[in-house]
């Protein structure tokens, strides 16, 4: 049967998001895709024949990345990819990407910037991967007390949070410039209610001087992001870590940018540590050269936080 290759349209919201709830655990997609006022333009479907189903989708999300300068460019975030399984092998997404490039390029994107444990899938269409590292070990019994105060972050905290979020980024190659739209809806579905994460207050004046999440799974806490004055760093970690020992986990993973300061705070939070590499983030120059687009993805300090995925 002939397959049709097109832009989504409104009239599409229900099958996509019937398909998606069949190939995820993830219900909070509707809600990002919603984020982009031109979403359909940015929706590309494999229908199958004229008046079909919807066999396979891939979204374009645009979103502005700093550089390896920290310069912010365009890019073209590529997300929500699924296909039917009864569809699959049929190399429906290549051909979608085909599509989603050509609007990509025509709407200026520099780059695009994708993450997936399956990166066979996007290598014949031009992404190629590039490494990342984070730490792990065993979660350390104790922590000395600390001089922050730390505690629970509670609503009222949203407008220090994201203030301290855009200084610790201002010029980070690779992290994503956060809208409002972002802090109310991106964030919230990768990170869950802000409640779940830890700030620190500077004792004398109360002010935040940190914020940090971590995420609990089965046997292992992992650390997401952090922002503000690595000071008080070790001291959030060991609320991290106690929190961890509560609610069960063992160990423990450190998804921060390696630098000196986040390796001296490392001790209260692992009693161990060891630097593992991964290869899931994958790009493709458009507008940018491919030395530029590499040099962005590499730069020390370089990361795309988990609350900007797409």
């Amino acid at each position: 049967m002939t397959v049709v290759i097109r832009t989504a349209t409104a009239a599409d919201d229900p099958a996509l998001a019937a398909l998606w709830q069949r190939c995820f655990d993830a219900p909070h997609i509707v809600g990002l895709h919603d984020l982009d006022p031109d979403r359909h333009r940015h929706t590309f479907v494999a229908q199958n024949g004229q008046g079909g189903g919807i066999d396979a989708v891939v979204v374009y999300v645009p979103r502005l990345i700093r550089d390896a300068h920290g310069t912010p460019r365009r890019v073209g975030g590529i997300g929500s990819v699924a296909t039917r399984p009864e569809a699959r092998g049929q190399g429906l997404v290549r051909r979608l990407l085909v599509e989603a490039e050509r609007t990509m390029v025509a709407e200026q994107c520099a780059w695009s910037l994708l993450f997936t444990g399956t990166p066979g899938v996007y290598r014949g269409s031009g992404w190629q991967e590039f490494g990342s590292t984070y730490t792990e070990g065993t979660l350390a019994s104790t922590a000395a007390p600390g001089v922050f105060r730390v505690r629970e972050a509670a609503a009222e905290d949203a407008v220090e949070v994201a203030a301290l979020h855009h200084a610790y980024n201002a010029n980070r190659p690779l992290s994503s410039l956060r809208a409002p739209q972002d802090w109310a809806v991106r964030v919230p579905a990768w990170y869950g209610p802000l409640d779940r994460s830890f700030v620190a207050q500077d004792p004398g004046s109360g002010a935040l001087v940190g914020w940090i999440v971590a995420q609990y799974e089965g046997e292992c806490v992992e650390v997401r992001e952090f922002a503000g004055a690595p000071e008080c760093l070790g001291d959030l970690f060991a609320a991290v870590g106690e929190r961890g020992r509560g609610a069960g986990p063992v160990r423990a993973r450190v998804r921060l940018p390696d630098s000196s300061e986040v390796r001296a705070a490392l001790p209260a939070l692992l009693a161990d540590a060891r630097s593992v590499e991964e290869h899931v983030g994958m790009a493709r120059p458009l507008h940018a050269t491919a030395e530029s687009v590499r040099a962005t993805v590499t730069a020390p300090g370089a990361v795309h936080w988990y609350g900007d995925c797409f």
